[in-house]
């Protein structure tokens, strides 16, 4: 009796384990490169979305386009950048491995639209009326000039902000530069000399000297 007792349990115990091992998914990490392959020069694309379909889970790639993402043996994985085609791969269902590799090439979507030209009049004759009909007086012409001053117009660029554009061209420029002298000494200005004519230049024009306060 207790040797049945014992052969029955192990046949259950062993069921068990085959059940939970056929219902347990196969998890894969999967990582790789995310590059432009629109021309040539390939180049990595930051931030691309990548999400695994219908999980509703996902990652996004890195500013060197490198991810890293958990995902199981048959899913399909959406990637999908602004500016981009989107591109779906799905995980070899038969693979052995724990770990896949992938460099997704992707391609510009370009979308050219409509021109919109807007004006601040219904057309052009009515522009024609009213600007002829426009009374220029001595105080706007006054404050014309005084806004085109030389003077003025270095004020508003010290003072006005930089907007998106400056600042991503500022970011990317400092980028490029960095990534030109990727194992190597950047060169020094003080060897440079166009920038000792600029500080001879700025020293005579009496940059260094400490401005009275009116």
């Amino acid at each position: 009796m207790k040797n049945k007792f014992l052969v029955l349990l192990i046949t259950l115990i062993g069921f068990t384990g085959l059940l939970t091992a056929q219902e347990s998914p196969a998890i894969i990490q999967f990582s790789g490169m995310v590059l432009d392959g629109s021309t040539n020069q390939l180049f990595p694309i930051p931030y691309t979305n990548i999400l695994v379909k219908e999980k509703g889970r996902g990652t996004y790639s890195d500013f060197d386009g490198f991810f890293s993402v958990v995902v199981e043996k048959g899913d399909i994985v959406v990637f999908s950048a602004l500016g981009y085609k989107t591109v779906e791969f799905q995980i070899p269902k038969d693979m052995e491995d724990d770990r896949y590799s992938l460099v997704q090439l992707m391609t510009k979507d370009t979308v050219n639209l409509p021109e919109t030209v807007v004006f601040p009049w219904p057309s052009k004759d009515h522009f024609k009326l009213e600007f002829l009909a426009m009374d220029v007086t001595h105080e706007l012409q006054e404050k014309a000039a005084e806004n085109l001053a030389n003077d003025h117009l270095a004020q508003m660029r010290n003072a006005v902000p930089s907007d998106g554009v400056e600042n991503t061209s500022y970011y990317l420029r400092q980028q490029a530069r960095k990534t030109y002298y990727v194992g190597q000494t950047p060169p020094m200005n003080i060897f440079n000399p166009v920038a000792w004519k600029d500080f001879f230049d700025a020293w005579k024009r009496g940059d260094f000297k400490k401005k009275k306060n009116n």
